[in-house]
């Protein structure tokens, strides 16, 4: 893949009855955080953004870590966008939005 800033979103859904599923997402956001990646977390996911391989790394973290601490089952939602021709970062996409509530 080429390197280029892909932009990512990240949901994790504990199916788990052993412990509050956010302390398993906690953990998965610990792993984000020292990955060093740029990423924003949010109320339902956390959006990622680096090379493709970066954003890969993270995403195959995320997993071995919960298989490891033995976390009973998840769901992982992700969405990857990637231009072919160059970046894609999310202020890109909502920048226009963000001038609009400046204005109002």
């Amino acid at each position: 893949m080429h390197t280029h800033t892909v932009n990512a979103s990240l949901q994790l859904v504990p199916i788990v009855e052993d412990r509050h599923p956010y302390e398993w997402v906690d953990e998965a956001i610990d792993i984000i955080k020292a990955s060093g990646i740029a990423h924003e977390v949010g109320p339902f996911s956390t959006v990622l953004e680096g090379s493709y391989e970066a954003v890969m790394h993270v995403f195959h973290n995320v997993n071995d870590h919960l298989q490891q601490r033995g976390c009973a089952e998840w769901i992982v939602n992700f969405q990857l966008q990637v231009r072919a021709g160059g970046p894609i970062t999310g202020e890109e996409k909502v920048e226009k939005f963000r001038d609009l509530d400046r204005r109002m």
